[in-house]
Order: C-alpha cells, then sequence, then structure tokens
C-alpha cells in the first residue's frame, strides 16, 4: 500500500534546495558520499520528526515536531539527509549527516510499503532510549506536525536499535509503549526517598 508522505513546509523545502546548492554548506559537511555524489542531489520523502519527550504511567505519551528530515538522493540511492529545524524566523536548514539511520530509514519505508493498510510516515526520536523509529501513522488525514501515537499505529525501530528491542520489526504502539515505558521509569535504589 502507498505512504501518504506528507508534504513539508515549502520553507523547509527551500532551505534545503539552498543549502545543497551551497558549495560551502555541502563542502563543509561531515557527508563523505554527498561530497562524493556523481549525480545531482536532490531532496526526497520528507518526513516530519517527533520526539517523544517522555511516556506518562498510564503509556500516553507527549511527542512534539523538532523538524523536517529529507534523504539526500543522488540517483537511485540516499547519500545522506538534510535536517530542518524551527526557528524565530520559520523553517530553516540544519545540517546534512549520514550514517546508518540514513540506510535503515529507506529500507523501514520499503517495509512499510508492503504492508496492506495504508499510514503516514514520521519519524519518532525517543532521546532517553537512544532510539529512532519510523513512526506509521494511521490518520491519513493529519498534517504530519501535530499528534501523538494511537495505539494501533506501529512503529518500526530503526537500527542501531537499543538491546533487547529488533530493529525492522513493526511493533504496534500499544505493544511496544509498555516496553518503553519500562525502559525509561528510573530505578528507585533501596533507601532512597520516592
Amino acid at each position: 500500500m502507498p505512504l501518504h508522505v506528507p508534504p513539508a513546509p515549502a520553507p523547509a523545502l527551500r532551505s534545503v534546495l539552498t543549502a545543497l546548492n551551497s558549495p560551502t554548506a555541502v563542502r563543509e559537511a561531515p557527508t563523505p558520499a554527498l561530497r562524493a555524489a556523481q549525480d545531482p542531489a536532490v531532496p526526497d520523502l520528507p518526513l516530519p520528526v517527533h520526539v517523544l519527550d517522555r511516556i506518562t504511567p498510564d503509556g500516553i505519551s507527549q511527542t512534539r515536531l523538532a523538524g523536517w528530515r529529507f534523504l539526500i538522493r543522488s540517483g537511485e540511492q540516499a547519500v545522506a539527509a538534510a535536517e530542518t529545524q524551527l526557528t524565530a524566523d520559520g523553517w530553516a536548514f540544519s545540517h546534512f549527516f549520514e550514517g546508518p539511520y540514513v540506510t535503515s530509514t529507506e529500507r523501514a519505508l520499503r517495509q512499510a510499503e508492503t504492508l496492506s493498510q495504508p499510514y503516514q510516515p514520521r519519524l519518532l526520536s525517543l532521546p532517553g532510549l537512544y532510539m529512532l523509529t519510523l513512526w506509521l501513522h494511521g490518520d491519513l488525514s493529519d498534517d504530519g506536525a501535530g499528534g501523538h501515537p494511537d495505539g494501533a499505529d506501529l512503529l518500526i525501530p530503526l537500527a542501531p536499535a537499543p538491546p533487547g528491542i529488533p530493529a525492522h520489526v513493526p511493533h504496534r504502539v500499544a505493544d511496544l509503549l509498555p516496553v518503553l515505558t519500562h525502559r525509561v521509569t528510573p530505578v528507585r535504589l533501596l533507601g532512597t526517598p520516592a
């Protein structure tokens, strides 16, 4: 089933295009694959990046939109990614990067395209676990900027995933959230006040 990729804000896309056309921005980026690309580099598949700041004891998660990430393609493959962030002046280019999350995101998106239900893809970052997931949101009418993970949504942990959480295995939010809640809940030491 095709994914319903939400459109990125136009200023976010323009900022990435401007950075790609800037020899200085590309040359100074820590992205050898982007600098060595033979074909023109173009932004593709904009995904809103949400951050899961906390999980409450009843499992309701609080998320916030942190930016938009674009895969940067050269020819048929993604060679890097570009991040944008919201500033006081609007959406602005933040940085280019490469590494395992670029290829892992591409792999998870291919996995998601084989599912029978349509989804809106997003990225969900869990900084407390050093974890990034492809969040497949079931509300296709959403603009990508808001919302929180619904129990029926799917999360596909990207590689590298934390120990004990298999990468590239889709999980319903309702099934994975209790595991994540347990992982991020601080353990009280004996003798410390509650």
